[in-house]
């Protein structure tokens, strides 16, 4: 796994060793950054933007963003072998200043009466496959506000997945990549 553009393209990521984390495809990745940032869809660019990452794994996701001018990136990961990746492969190219890691179960966090301040332009929801608690995590995001007015959600679930997503979010667009569904919504 590689940084794909950006300030540190083509620098190799640490994995997890375990199958408990499962990291996002190279292919997945690239193609959600070019439709990103190359389609008049989503008027969303990276450059300076906010970035809520959850259940981040090795963080591919959070530090391609990094390395593509975003401001600031706040990673969430509980999974301990998973966040020791995740520490060593931010130390290699980020500084501390520009992201955040919050050692935390995203459900639980967002479930509590705490709070994010910062407002983000784009929010990465990449849960376990299993995982069937997506839509309760995606409205107590939308209840908190901590999704910008033209914030994007990007979702990444198997394309064998039959959990609806809630309808309080617009999805904008569907993609399939390999065994992949990713939707772009805000």
């Amino acid at each position: 796994m590689r940084i794909i553009s950006g300030k540190f393209k083509g620098k190799k990521l640490f994995l997890p060793s375990d199958k408990n984390t499962r990291p996002l495809k190279d292919i997945v990745k690239e193609s959600i950054f070019n439709l990103l940032e190359h389609s008049n869809k989503f008027g969303l660019s990276l450059s300076n933007s906010s970035v809520l990452d959850l259940f981040s794994g090795c963080g591919s996701f959070g530090i391609e963003c990094i390395s593509r001018g975003s401001k600031n990136v706040y990673f969430f990961e509980n999974y301990l072998k998973a966040l020791e990746i995740l520490k060593k492969n931010l130390s290699k190219i980020a500084q501390d200043q520009n992201y955040k890691i919050f050692e935390s179960d995203c459900f639980t966090f967002f479930n509590s009466n705490k709070t994010i301040k910062e407002k983000f332009n784009l929010i990465f929801i990449d849960p376990p496959y299993k995982e069937l608690r997506i839509n309760d995590l995606i409205e107590k995001i939308i209840e908190k506000r901590v999704l910008c007015k033209k914030g994007l959600f990007i979702i990444h679930r198997h394309k064998k997945d039959k959990l609806p997503i809630t309808e309080k979010i617009n999805i904008l667009d569907v993609r399939t990549y390999g065994i992949s569904k990713v939707y772009i919504a805000n």
